[in-house]
């Protein structure tokens, strides 16, 4: 069983961890949307926002004496060993993987904030979720409107791409958190998700959001498969 007053500071410290890789975020996402000033935009104010919130967790890990300066420097000398790759390789795949990455930020967030402050009685580490989870969500509004233009654009080639991206789907901490499989059952107790509960959760709700119907991804997935067979034809 998992000890909840030790996990929340871990927690707080892995979500620290993902923020360290910012520099990689930034740098992959702006080069996936450079050909579009709008996202290109919006990828800048988020990397500032996603920045705030790094800043913050690090605070909080120090003054409430859970980690030290010096535990958090040797962490930081660690992470930078590693570099994180764009998942996707076109800009209609990233933003629809921003859509379902954001959003289930913002359901983990949703989540520990409540352990927080039920459970642990930890209302700074609560309000600093809830401020950084009403970040979250606005990120995901974002991109579900970008995806919005792209299916009014292409919607066939866009369901295809949901599809694709649904299916590769991994939160960037899968490639870069030692011992990241070890933690599943950790991350289930505490509220965190796994793939049951991002289809619950993130998967469905945002189709739902895009207007897109189950129904339509069966039918481009079956055409999408039988494009090879009918090129050989």
């Amino acid at each position: 069983m998992t000890n909840v007053g030790a996990a929340l500071p871990r927690h707080a410290l892995e979500e620290k961890l993902y923020k360290e890789y910012l520099p990689d975020y930034i740098g992959g996402g702006l080069n996936a949307v450079r050909p579009y000033f709008g996202t290109m935009w919006f990828q800048s104010n988020w990397g500032y926002e996603e920045s705030k919130h790094s800043l913050v967790l690090m605070e909080y890990l120090m003054r409430s004496k859970k980690r030290t300066p010096e535990q958090m420097f040797d962490l930081q000398q660690k992470t930078f060993a590693k570099r994180w790759t764009t998942p996707f390789q076109s800009c209609r795949q990233m933003t629809i993987y921003g859509c379902f990455q954001e959003m289930a930020t913002f359901f983990i967030y949703c989540r520990q904030r409540e352990v927080a402050k039920e459970r642990e009685n930890d209302h700074c580490l609560w309000q600093i979720y809830d401020f950084i989870g009403r970040d979250e969500i606005a990120h995901t509004r974002f991109y579900q409107g970008v995806v919005k233009v792209l299916l009014g654009e292409d919607r066939d080639g866009t369901i295809k791409d949901i599809a694709h991206v649904a299916k590769n789907f991994r939160m960037p901490g899968e490639d870069l958190i030692e011992d990241y499989d070890s933690r599943i059952n950790v991350m289930r107790e505490m509220g965190d998700i796994d793939r049951n509960m991002f289809l619950q959760k993130v998967y469905f709700p945002v189709l739902k959001q895009l207007g897109v119907t189950r129904a339509e991804l069966v039918r481009v997935s079956r055409a999408a498969r039988a494009e090879p067979e009918t090129a050989v034809a």
